[in-house]
């Protein structure tokens, strides 16, 4: 029986950039939906009571502007708003860093899959992330222009 020599180990992953490309983008993907989804475990109020506390504020707002009244004191921001507002920037920070990394690995002729994995993961957090506030924005819009085509019932009929 003749021994057998041992057969080199594979190329570990950990020493491509390609590879940590992948990582900070599958994080910054990830990042962007859990900075998505973590509002909505909040408990709120019916979308109907949110759109009249609204309504009822602009009320407020106009009145006070009509009689000259100052306005109330700004609340406190809730400490919850102040770590979203780090995931809303961490999710697609990782996304670009995975893009930049993706191209430096694909400039250092790794594998070529790392590179477009990374490039394509990274675009779709940054992506993700805009186009998610995008469709905030106008659906906000959209309710405040149907609260300002109905201030006549806001005010009571003094403006029909």
């Amino acid at each position: 029986m003749t021994p057998q020599t041992p057969t080199p180990l594979a190329p570990s992953p950990f020493r491509h950039v390609g590879f940590w490309a992948l990582v900070a983008a599958a994080l910054g993907l990830l990042i962007v939906f859990i900075g998505i989804g973590l509002p909505m475990m909040d408990p709120k109020p019916s979308v109907g009571t949110q759109i009249g506390e609204i309504a009822g504020e602009m009320r407020r707002a106009a009145w006070r502007g009509f009689f000259g009244l100052a306005g109330p004191e700004p609340e406190p921001v809730p400490a919850g708003t102040q770590w979203q507002a780090i995931l809303a920037m961490i999710g697609p920070a990782l996304g670009a860093l995975a893009v930049i990394l993706g191209v430096v690995s694909g400039v250092k002729g790794e594998n070529w899959r790392y590179a477009v994995y990374a490039g394509t993961l990274g675009i779709m957090a940054i992506v993700f992330q805009f186009f998610w506030w995008v469709a905030l924005l106008i659906t906000g819009v959209i309710i405040i222009v149907a609260i300002l085509d109905n201030i006549g019932d806001i005010f009571g009929g003094i403006f029909s």
